[in-house]
């Protein structure tokens, strides 16, 4: 999807209550589901495609050092707007997901929520993406195969990420709490940790 696309989405981005976390409960929920899996603050944590930045916002209150990438310029602005009014430090910058410009070795997290199924290319972003880590660093996907019949199984993505790396744990995130209500398709966290 172009750039163009998302910055039409930028505006009303944050009313899905997942986007935005607005609702405490869902906020609270992704923030303990996501620091269980990540290594102790202050990690240095890539989000990938970060949207309107709600999710680097939320790790960098619990710590971590955060950079955001996204290709829309709308999404980045909201991004920074969104880590001024809570006072955080985190980097955000426009740039495509599936090729970041960062330096091999500079992460310990690379982070991607409902990005990896919209690239041409999955296993090449992966392929980079994974080189991004410094050794030990950890992956994290949130992806799902939507009711729509958009997005990955979790046996695909596994797929992918064994193809890089040697771990693949797949969890599902059905639980209302995470999306503000319930769900019927399949939604999942995918962690490699090594």
């Amino acid at each position: 999807m172009s750039e163009g696309y998302w910055d039409a989405q930028a505006a009303g981005f944050d009313d899905e209550p997942d986007h935005g976390l607005l609702d405490p409960a869902v906020r609270a929920a992704w923030r303990d589901m996501l620091v269980a899996r990540l290594p102790p603050a202050p990690a240095v944590v890539t989000d990938l495609g970060c949207g309107t930045g709600t999710l680097a916002v939320l790790l960098a209150q619990t710590g971590h050092r955060v950079r955001g990438l996204d290709l829309s310029k709308k999404m980045v602005a909201a991004a920074a707007a969104k880590a001024r009014a809570a006072d955080v430090r985190a980097e955000f910058a426009r740039g495509d997901a599936s090729a970041p410009p960062y330096a091999p070795a500079s992460a310990d997290v690379v982070l991607a929520r409902h990005v990896l199924w919209a690239l041409p290319d999955p296993a090449a972003a992966l392929a980079r993406w994974v080189a991004l880590l410094r050794p030990g660093g950890r992956l994290v996907l949130i992806e799902g195969r939507w009711e729509t019949g958009a997005g990955l199984t979790a046996a695909e993505c596994r797929e992918l990420v064994l193809r890089h790396r040697r771990e693949a744990l797949v969890e599902p995130l059905a639980e209302p709490a995470l999306w503000g209500r319930a769900i019927a398709d399949e939604r999942y966290v995918l962690l490699s940790r090594e």
